[in-house]
């Protein structure tokens, strides 16, 4: 486990987890927010954000947190693993709200400075209908992705996992 995506809902925790596990293996973490996001929310350059990925993934080493289908391929080119937090939508909507609360009016670390956290319909609507949506998508274009694939259910299975390592 040298290359690992974390990808899942928002709300789900992989910011967290992906903090966690660079504490417990030492790779160093990258947040796919911060390279899509320049401050004041505005969205970088799909070239320049695609070259900066690259850099990335030319590494050894790393960890990387985040959806951006249009960059998974990319990603499963390089990566030896994927866990997948494919967790209940109430608790994805639960999560972000408490991200929000903590966070209002401020970035958060895993974000790009000058974009603080924000709630809207919008995005609880794309939380509520995330995993219909996304779930067979990710599920298809991990079916031919030839390293792990840890698809974990909740966060005790998550928590169980990592303190397994």
């Amino acid at each position: 486990m040298q290359r690992v995506l974390v990808i899942g809902s928002p709300g789900a925790g992989k910011s967290t987890l992906s903090h966690q596990l660079a504490a417990v293996t030492g790779l160093p973490l990258f947040h796919l927010d911060r390279m899509h996001w320049l401050p004041g929310w505005i969205e970088r350059d799909r070239d320049e954000g695609r070259a900066e990925l690259a850099g990335v993934l030319a590494q050894d080493r790393w960890i990387i947190d985040g959806n951006y289908g249009s960059v998974l391929p990319m990603r499963l080119e390089r990566a030896d693993t994927v866990i997948w937090l494919d967790y209940p939508t109430w608790l994805c909507l639960g999560r972000a709200l408490r991200r929000w609360w903590q966070y209002r009016g401020a970035a958060r670390p895993d974000m790009t400075e000058g974009c603080p956290e924000r709630l809207n319909l919008e995005f609880l609507h794309y939380i509520a209908v995330f995993r219909r949506t996304w779930r067979a998508r990710n599920a298809a274009a991990l079916a031919g992705f030839g390293g792990t694939v840890l698809r974990m259910k909740g966060p005790g299975a998550t928590a169980a996992w990592l303190a397994a390592l």
